[in-house]
């Protein structure tokens, strides 16, 4: 039985790849399919998913990465981009979805809908763009998750330059925002950083019980 906890103790940020080695076409369905089944406030999922194949638009996302070699060496590279702003469409286009979905009629489910909305309504622009935030760094996890379970090496990367990101990728008119990148693929034999013991808060640190 495929342990989770030893999947967990396995993975690490892996700081250098080994370009020689593809993620199969069959294990990168497999990571996209557990995006897409990620959970998000209210199913709203108020984010895009950006597979980066482009070999030019890697050389220069990696120079507004700080020159970081994982952009470039890594088999997949995805960035999680969250919306800026949204109005009512965000709910609507999710209860379109919901009732084709599940064979429902509008007004079984406009209560809750309109509950949303008078609920997310009320965000500023600015907490609506932290919010969507949080909810593509769900994403991340689940995807991390679900990468140590195939034995796919994956590192969580903050460290870019977000307006150079936006330019590159055009997201500013797409009302979207570079959140964080993972990338993808199989550990370098060369990365020392495998070789390190993980080092996390023990349980009593961390933990708080009521």
């Amino acid at each position: 039985m495929n342990n989770p906890i030893e999947n967990l103790k396995w993975r690490y940020a892996t700081k250098k790849f080994d370009s020689s080695k593809k993620i199969s076409n069959e294990d990168f369905e497999t990571l996209k399919k557990a995006m897409q089944l990620t959970a998000s406030s209210y199913g709203l999922q108020p984010y895009k998913i950006l597979n980066i194949e482009d070999k030019d638009t890697r050389t220069k996302l990696r120079a507004a990465s700080w020159n970081q070699p994982q952009i470039e060496d890594a088999s997949h590279m995805i960035v999680l981009a969250h919306m800026t702003d949204f109005g009512e469409e965000l709910v609507d286009d999710y209860f379109e979805n919901v009732i084709a979905t599940r064979n429902l009629k509008k007004e079984d489910v406009s209560d809750y809908a309109n509950t949303i909305k008078s609920t997310i309504g009320q965000f500023s622009q600015e907490q609506k763009a932290v919010w969507t935030a949080k909810q593509a760094y769900i994403v991340v996890g689940n995807l991390l998750s679900a990468a140590a379970q195939l034995r796919i090496d994956a590192c969580p990367m903050e460290g870019f330059q977000n307006e150079e990101y936006n330019k590159i990728l055009d997201l500013n008119s797409k009302n979207l925002n570079a959140a964080v990148v993972v990338t993808l693929g199989y550990r370098s034999e060369e990365d020392a950083t495998q070789h390190h013991k993980k080092v996390r808060k023990s349980e009593q640190q961390l933990f708080i019980n009521f």
